[in-house]
């Protein structure tokens, strides 16, 4: 695979991930969060599973079997994926799908301050800024009122804490185990079993609401969760780092197109302001620590 094609892997990636939050939100209108969660990431499991198997005959083949401690991660990973995903699922039904994209997007800088509370990693002097610009950028997106933000968008705010989190982890058990698709299987599993438990107390199960979600349920557990997390995991072994930072920020764009395109969401010039603010807080969080000074020629 060339690095263009691996680019135009990543645009697709970034593309399901920006689609994935329209289905999410017209999916509620025939299945409660909960049962949704749990099935679609039941689905996602199902979809990275032979890869997960693979993982798991490498890791015996070299007699590095999972660990007490790696068990417990694992768990901890999942709770936190399931905690970002609900909180997000929820606040997407009271919102729109443009803010809940910019709004999920918070978890980039959020993820290097995440690391210097836990790890005592010192994060790049750009993390301050760029959070300066979130804050700013939600500002105008609540059209220059923080009151005019509704309650689905602080939920979505709270899910881009636990996303920040999941990413902090998910590197960790990563590194631990050098068994991505396991790692990914491992969380996908645990968030739809919680999903699916809590939907039992809190919602009413239907085969019928699931089959009327069917299509959303499909799209966001094999598209978005199984096939868009190997296809991105493929890709990003034969790009630069940098190339992927910016095509994946583009999430939160195709997000904004697709509510538009399928749901006809309009916002005004100073709340699509507030989307490039947050837009270009991201990039640059992402891009300016990797940068180099360029080598001074002696004249």
């Amino acid at each position: 695979m060339t690095r263009w094609q691996a680019n135009a892997v990543i645009v697709f990636v970034a593309l399901i991930w920006g689609t994935t939050f329209v289905v999410q939100q017209t999916s509620m209108e025939n299945i409660g969060p909960q049962y949704f969660t749990g099935v679609r990431f039941l689905l996602g499991t199902l979809a990275v599973l032979p890869f997960a198997l693979r993982d798991l005959r490498k890791l015996k083949r070299v007699g590095r079997p999972l660990k007490p401690m790696d068990h417990v991660g694992l768990f901890v990973l999942g709770i936190s994926m399931y905690l970002a995903s609900i909180l997000q699922q929820i606040g997407i039904m009271q919102t729109t799908v443009t803010n809940a994209a910019f709004l999920t997007a918070f978890y980039v800088p959020a993820v290097p301050v995440l690391a210097y509370l836990v790890f005592r990693t010192r994060p790049h002097w750009s993390v301050w800024p760029g959070g300066a610009m979130c804050v700013y950028g939600t500002y105008l997106l609540s059209g220059g009122d923080l009151a005019g933000l509704g309650t689905g968008d602080f939920w979505v705010m709270g899910s881009a804490l636990f996303w920040a989190t999941q990413v902090v982890l998910i590197g960790v058990m990563v590194t631990r185990t050098n068994a991505p698709a396991l790692v990914a299987a491992s969380q996908f599993l645990i968030t739809g079993i919680l999903g699916m438990v809590m939907g039992a107390f809190t919602e009413t199960f239907s085969f019928a609401d699931i089959y009327n979600a069917g299509f959303e349920i499909l799209y966001a557990g094999i598209m978005s969760a199984g096939i868009a997390f190997t296809l991105q995991a493929v890709a990003q072994n034969y790009t630069e780092a940098s190339d992927a930072a910016i095509i994946m920020s583009a999430e939160a764009v195709f997000a904004a197109i697709a509510g538009a395109w399928f749901l006809g969401e309009r916002l005004a010039p100073a709340e699509y302001a507030g989307c490039g603010v947050i837009l270009a807080a991201i990039i640059g969080v992402q891009l300016i620590p990797m940068m180099r000074r360029r080598p001074q020629i002696a004249i």
